[in-house]
């Protein structure tokens, strides 16, 4: 696999737009599913913006921590003490719109499970039912898997082709990974380097005639298949 990830790069979008969580869009009339995947996507725009201000950080070598004055009391003069008080002011707030979206979307899980279930959303305060947590939700609702990647090439005889991975195969789950916690991918790539020559599960949603299948694959990455990396397919972020 000449790449194993190539996230899309992303410009920052205007501050907190990506995570405005405004309870009048719960009521437009659109479905529970619906609901989780717009929410899912304005946390990928988010976070999209967050990492963008975090690498101007980065340029600078300094972090959200990094103190910006000296032993006595003055501003460092190695680093643009201006530029990166102006990018902390930026990322505050977008990191506290991403706990009030993450807070939304563990809530529209727990509405969704109810629909499917017939149970009580606990919304009434006087209600003492318990809803189960956001994780254990997504596991027993497999349509809040959704899809977070793409299969754009395999190789022949790698890993991913032995275990039946095709061109346009669009991955919901890659092992513990899925639609919320794959952060761009990265979170694939440690997937795979956590488990040479152990079987990964990947569900994946493959086009069949006019329409579509989810799949459970069974994929084993290792570096002994004859070509590079350890999947021999490529992946894009959806």
């Amino acid at each position: 696999m000449g790449r194993l990830m190539e996230a899309n790069i992303h410009n920052p979008s205007v501050g907190g737009q990506a995570a405005n969580t405004s309870s009048a869009s719960a009521s437009n009339g659109t479905s529970s599913r619906d609901r989780i995947l717009a929410l899912m996507k304005r946390k990928d725009a988010l976070e999209a913006e967050i990492s963008s201000l975090s690498a101007v950080l980065d340029t600078h070598g300094v972090n959200m921590q990094t103190p910006l004055t000296t032993f006595d009391g003055y501003p460092r003069d190695d680093i643009d003490v201006a530029q990166i008080r102006t990018t902390r002011a930026r990322i505050i707030p977008l990191i506290n719109d991403m706990k009030a979206l993450m807070s939304e979307i563990e809530k529209a899980l727990h509405v969704h499970h109810a629909e499917q279930t017939g149970t009580s959303t606990g919304a009434d305060s006087s209600s003492t039912s318990t809803l189960p947590p956001a994780t254990a939700v997504q596991a027993e609702t497999p349509v809040i898997e959704a899809t977070f990647a793409v299969v754009d090439q395999v190789s022949p005889s790698s890993p991913a082709d032995q275990a039946g991975v095709k061109v346009g195969d669009k991955v919901k789950r890659f092992g513990s990974v899925g639609a919320l916690n794959h952060e761009k991918l990265a979170k694939v790539a440690a997937e795979v380097q956590q488990n040479e020559n152990r079987v990964i599960s990947v569900l994946v949603c493959r086009a069949i005639g006019d329409g579509e299948q989810d799949l459970e694959l069974q994929l084993t990455p290792r570096r002994d298949w004859g070509g590079r990396g350890m999947l021999g397919c490529h992946l894009l972020p959806l």
